[in-house]
């Protein structure tokens, strides 16, 4: 007597990571307009924050579609590993240029502080924890069979 195949669709360690980030920056993306107002939508030099998080709209616009991103595409496997890259190259870039301009006072349409990098440093690793975890899923291909 064949046994049933185990489940296709079960959902990986790094799909809930992936799912996780989605769900922590849609909130601190709905989170920061509370707190933002749409005067100065892009300035670097505003003293609205959210738990010590720098934030302005424009930065709020982006943590949104980040957490849109992850909510959307968790579910694949592919999806979910992809997003786990987007996040590290974006994020990295962001943490770049967050380190760059607590180092001076150039002129930026980006408002970051010390908690801001904080946030894109563990975006980078969990990206890399969702793009390079081993998927340790036992998924049978249709048709086969296990022995009994």
């Amino acid at each position: 007597m064949a046994q049933e195949p185990e489940s296709r669709h079960a959902l990986a360690s790094y799909q809930w990571l992936v799912f996780a980030i989605g769900v922590i920056y849609l909130t601190i993306g709905v989170a920061g307009f509370f707190v933002t107002s749409p005067a100065g939508f892009a300035s670097r030099f505003t003293s609205q924050d959210l738990f010590g998080l720098a934030v302005n709209p424009l930065f709020k616009i982006a943590h949104l579609s980040t957490g849109f991103l992850g909510v959307i595409v968790w579910s694949s496997p592919g999806g979910a590993r992809a997003f786990g890259w987007v996040t590290t190259v974006g994020y990295g870039a962001m943490f770049g240029y967050g380190i760059f301009l607590l180092n001076s006072s150039g002129i930026s349409d980006i408002n970051v502080n010390r908690a801001s990098n904080w946030l894109h440093a563990l975006s980078i690793v969990a990206g890399l924890a969702a793009a390079l975890w081993p998927d340790r899923r036992n998924v049978t291909s249709p048709g086969r069979r296990h022995a009994s």
